[in-house]
């Protein structure tokens, strides 16, 4: 039975029933200590090792009494509509649990129509493989494609649903940085304008008050192309940001809202600021838009501990930023 158990199971989820828990139900006592959710319950009661008390299969119903112990077992699950394809992965952090990766720009999450391989999915599901794994690939949030940084990605469903509920309430804590064309005005202040889809380009956002909340908060970190003696409102800056709200390209609508436009956005940007006398060797320094995730900030569900995970600045921003850094003087007494 063991061995049944580890081949076909996830390690179970195991809850020592405490006088606390006298006389109540089953589905009581795992929602109130385990946070686990109605419609993973009605997934394991339809398992067959799925909810055992003191090593019998038991209904949700059955009252408990101290000193029980409860488990739950989660079958293993794989991504079969997922080429395994080898790829060059920056694992941050990993455990029977999470996986957290550090992305490279132009690969994107998962696998679209058109885009089958070369997807961090193609790749992550190679890596499991390779180590005998059996996962379903769960990302509990995605970057742009062009976006480099960190993606969490939960490695069986009860992971899943806790921390995509903690991305639900903003417990978990995303920053990134992005160099932008322009220096923001306030210098740090937070983003409250509402977006939904382009009528003219579904492809793109706008800001309008009839959209969804997108909510973006924001500190400028360095200014670039001021004037030799420090005047001038300067060229480009380094902002620093922390989503509170998770929209399709908030980020990048955002900044183009408050005119500081993300330096290499083909997408969301302005056509005077490509005339910029530097702006062509900014472009080719970066290859692509200028935005990092850097930091992630999450309470591990598993291991019930707060974790923050920080991804470098890749190489190809770093190019960007010297390019900036050693923009002539006189740029900073361009105007914008």
């Amino acid at each position: 039975m063991t061995s049944e158990l580890e081949t076909r199971y996830y390690a179970p989820l195991v809850v020592e029933v405490t006088s606390e828990d006298e006389g109540k139900q089953i589905r009581t006592v795992l929602e109130r200590r385990l946070g686990v959710s109605r419609k993973l319950l009605s997934r394991l009661k339809l398992t067959e090792h799925g909810i055992t008390l003191n090593g019998r299969r038991a209904y949700t119903s059955v009252p408990v009494r101290a000193g029980d112990r409860l488990e739950l077992y989660m079958e293993r699950e794989t991504s079969e509509d997922i080429l395994a394809e080898p790829q060059e992965l920056e694992i941050v952090y990993e455990d029977d649990e999470l996986l957290v990766v550090n992305k490279r720009a132009g690969v994107i999450v998962h696998p679209t129509h058109g885009h089958y391989t070369g997807t961090l999915a193609n790749g992550v599901v190679h890596h499991w493989a390779a180590r005998g794994e059996r996962v379903r690939f769960r990302p509990v949030h995605r970057l742009d494609q062009e976006t480099s940084g960190l993606v969490a990605i939960a490695k069986n469903p009860y992971i899943h649903q806790q921390l995509s509920e903690q991305l639900q309430r903003d417990e978990i804590d995303k920053r990134y940085c992005a160099y932008v064309y322009g220096v923001p005005e306030p210098s740090t202040a937070t983003i409250d304008a509402p977006q939904e889809r382009d009528p003219d380009d579904p492809h793109m956002r706008i800001v309008t008050p009839a959209g969804y909340r997108a909510v973006t908060h924001y500190e400028t970190a360095a200014v670039y192309g001021r004037a030799a003696d420090g005047s001038g409102a300067g060229e480009a800056a380094l902002v620093r940001l922390r989503l509170e709200t998770g929209r399709t390209h908030q980020i990048r609508v955002h900044l183009l809202h408050i005119g500081c436009p993300l330096i290499g956005d083909a997408m969301y940007r302005r056509a005077a600021d490509r005339l910029r006398p530097w702006a062509a060797a900014a472009h080719a320094a970066a290859g692509r838009h200028a935005l990092h995730a850097e930091r992630l900030t999450l309470t591990h569900p598993g291991r019930r501990e707060r974790m923050t995970f920080v991804a470098p600045l890749p190489r190809e921003l770093r190019a960007l930023e010297r390019v900036l850094e050693h923009m002539p003087s006189e740029a900073g007494s361009h105007s914008i």
